[in-house]
């Protein structure tokens, strides 16, 4: 490796240090007000009890009280000269309402958007780790002409509009269009699910293994990074290949005209809230 990537790699991970860990910090000693002036007005939280805005996510970290917290596996992922995304995995010991809950680990990521020169989070999101899962249908290639010979290619034009650009993402999804599906990501992308961080190839290889007929999209939720940036995030139900509901986001980004997806992060399970509301001493997630 030569001085000039060694001299970014050192400059990347002192600011993963400061903006992403500093953010973790200001929770473990309890600090809201620090957290809170580091988050985005219209900054996100995509979480299993609910997509949180600022306000609620200030709220809702007073009730995690984590002792102890050693990331690992940490992804850096540039949108523009002033966004980037952080993806990691988080161990984790603490309380939650008062009661210890069980270590926990899950995969994480943030994107950060430098706003009036000041670096602020706009979006987070977790899923709990899991094991790899084991797809139903025949893995197929990404290169395999569509199942039916009826089945044309569909060309597929993004763009400012991402929830217009996701509903497409998945349309594709459901005609087997997976050569179309291909052109819409970006070479750098990346993919954060339960089991596993998942470059472009692997992403495109990943979804021609599974069978999104059933799927269903709802409570859409989009916000502006920047002019040339946006982040989507929804719920989607699969029978027969999520075992429950789960929250899904994709950041969109304008590449030389044309609107691609940069990163997806998937896996983030619904929680089901009981009748009558009760602390949860084992939360999946923060």
């Amino acid at each position: 490796m030569d001085q000039a990537r060694v001299d970014q790699k050192i400059k990347v991970d002192r600011k993963i240090k400061k903006d992403e860990g500093g953010l973790w910090e200001t929770i473990k000693v309890k600090d809201y007000e620090a957290f809170g002036s580091m988050l985005a007005s219209d900054q996100i939280e995509v979480l299993d009890v609910g997509v949180l805005s600022k306000a609620e996510s200030i709220t809702g970290i007073k009730d995690f009280e984590p002792s102890e917290v050693v990331f690992s596996d940490w992804k850096y992922l540039p949108i523009d000269s002033d966004a980037f995304i952080v993806a990691y995995t988080a161990n984790m010991k603490g309380k939650y309402k008062g009661k210890e809950f069980d270590p926990q680990t899950v995969r994480g990521s943030s994107a950060w958007v430098n706003r009036d020169g000041k670096w602020l989070a706009i979006f987070h999101q977790e899923c709990p780790l899991k094991p790899p899962m084991t797809p139903s249908p025949t893995p197929r290639s990404a290169t395999t002409p569509a199942a039916s010979p009826s089945a044309a290619p569909v060309a597929a034009t993004t763009g400012p509009d991402p929830i217009a650009n996701e509903k497409m993402v998945w349309d594709l999804f459901k005609s087997k269009n997976y050569d179309a599906f291909a052109t819409l990501l970006a070479a750098d992308f990346m993919e954060v699910e339960p089991d596993n961080f998942y470059d472009r190839a692997a992403s495109i290889k990943g979804v021609s293994m599974f069978d999104a007929s059933k799927a269903v999209l709802s409570d859409f939720k989009s916000v502006n990074i920047d002019a040339d940036a946006a982040i989507v995030t929804y719920s989607v139900s699969n029978p027969g290949v999520f075992p429950a509901p789960e929250r899904h986001s994709t950041i969109w980004v304008n590449r030389n005209g044309k609107w691609m997806g940069l990163f997806h992060h998937g896996g983030t399970p619904i929680m089901k809230m009981p009748a009558t509301p009760q602390a949860s001493a084992s939360p999946t997630v923060r």
